[in-house]
């Protein structure tokens, strides 16, 4: 999933232990299956972890289900309880685990949902985030197909500038890089295109849009499968308004 960051939305609500069971989430309209699994997914993770809250596997897998679950949160108090339990997860495991890429980044991420659910308290998140993202970088860079660096160029191109740590030219090296290390993953060729969009640089978003064309075929047996298709509904839809904003015509997938 991609993580968004406003300078309106970034993440509190009262901590939840691990035992307590999340609320029903209603998913939106054509998501119904998405939803289905990833609550089938928070409850197994759920039973796991509380058999054994010392495994870190079980830990870090919580804290993704977590987040994962929280994406179709019917509210904003329903994010921030399923985000909040997988901070508490995250920082609980970190103490005695500290070199765990996992840990660190599902904690970074579980800051960007909570983050979701904020306004005037979002920005206090941000270094936060941004000090998780880069643990993980430094443990991993590669993992989840570039996801520290992925989450960190999208910090910077989200953040506001002023008061905050937007920054166009840390969100292009990231946002490059991800790209570098994981060049068939089609988020991570997006979130770059976006960049380059807004920072009016329609050339070079033109020659990365061809080049996720070209690769779009094999993305799409590569990332295939009932777990990835909320991913490319996001991907496809993504995919069309770069394309609008960049004036290039669309072309059957």
């Amino acid at each position: 999933m991609r993580l968004l960051v406003t300078t309106a939305g970034i993440l509190t609500a009262a901590q939840v232990s691990a035992s307590a069971p999340a609320q029903p989430v209603a998913a939106p309209a054509g998501t119904n299956n998405a939803a289905a699994r990833a609550e089938r997914a928070y409850q197994e993770a759920q039973n796991r972890f509380r058999s054994n809250t010392n495994d870190v596997e079980a830990a870090w897998m919580f804290a993704r289900a977590c987040f994962d679950l929280a994406e179709f949160a019917a509210d904003n108090r329903q994010r921030a309880r399923l985000a909040e339990t997988g901070i508490q997860a995250c920082r609980t495991a970190i103490e005695k685990n500290p070199d765990v890429v996992q840990l660190h980044y599902y904690l970074g991420m579980n800051l960007g949902q909570l983050a979701r659910t904020k306004t005037l308290g979002a920005l206090r998140l941000v270094d936060q985030m941004e000090a998780e993202f880069h643990r993980a970088r430094t443990l991993d860079e590669k993992f989840d197909f570039a996801g520290p660096h992925r989450n960190l160029g999208l910090l910077y191109l989200e953040a506001p500038s002023f008061g905050s740590i937007g920054s166009r030219s840390k969100a292009r090296y990231h946002l490059r890089r991800a790209v570098e290390l994981a060049p068939d993953y089609p988020g991570n060729r997006l979130n770059l295109i976006e960049g380059l969009l807004r920072w009016d640089e329609r050339a070079e978003a033109v020659r990365e849009l061809q080049k996720l064309e070209e690769n779009r075929a094999a993305a799409r047996k590569k990332y295939a499968g009932p777990d990835w298709e909320s991913s490319w509904a996001e991907w496809e839809s993504r995919l069309q308004e770069l394309k609008a904003k960049a004036g290039v015509a669309s072309k059957k997938p």
